[in-house]
């Protein structure tokens, strides 16, 4: 074996188990915050908190869904990001959610719930940002018409609105 192959297997063996050096970086927010993510967040973008203004959040994939709520009349179509890929972006694997609104109500959410097809932050509501008014400007939603499961009082308080705050934890 050439000099330049046992160096191409030593480079190799040494750089196959440390992975990629650093996880992809999280731009900072340039607009007004609408949700800080604190606590177990390997990914950050201001200290030790990943924040979102509006256009970082719709910078993520959008999930768009209709469906009824406790809360609306009739079937409501709802725009945001998967909670999810959201917690996927963040490296968030385990644990637990504690999400807080405005007013400072908080309810847990464990983060098996992120799933495909599950939960979404919206953003938007018949097409429209949502106002503070309207339950807005953030809002956990899940798909409630389209699984049974998610037809159930501990799901419907989890569904928090004018959420502004998310706390990791294990």
């Amino acid at each position: 074996m050439t000099l330049a192959r046992h160096l191409f297997a030593l480079t190799l063996a040494v750089g196959l188990p440390f992975g990629p050096a650093t996880a992809e970086e999280l731009p900072a927010p340039t607009g007004d915050i609408l949700l800080t993510v604190s606590g177990n967040v390997p990914v950050t973008n201001v200290g030790d908190t990943a924040q979102f203004d509006m256009a970082l959040l719709q910078s993520l994939d959008a999930v768009s869904f209709t469906t009824t709520t406790p809360w609306t009349v009739g079937e409501q179509n709802f725009t945001g990001v998967s909670l999810k890929d959201l917690l996927d972006r963040l490296e968030v694997s385990e644990g637990t959610l504690s999400a807080k609104a405005i007013n400072d109500y908080g309810v847990d959410i464990p983060i098996s719930d992120a799933v495909e097809g599950g939960p979404i932050i919206a953003y938007m509501q018949g097409g429209k940002e949502m106002s503070v008014r309207d339950n807005g400007p953030l809002w956990i939603v899940y798909p409630y018409d389209l699984n049974q499961d998610y037809q159930a009082e501990v799901i419907y308080s989890r569904s928090i609105w004018q959420l502004d705050r998310l706390e990791v934890s294990e």
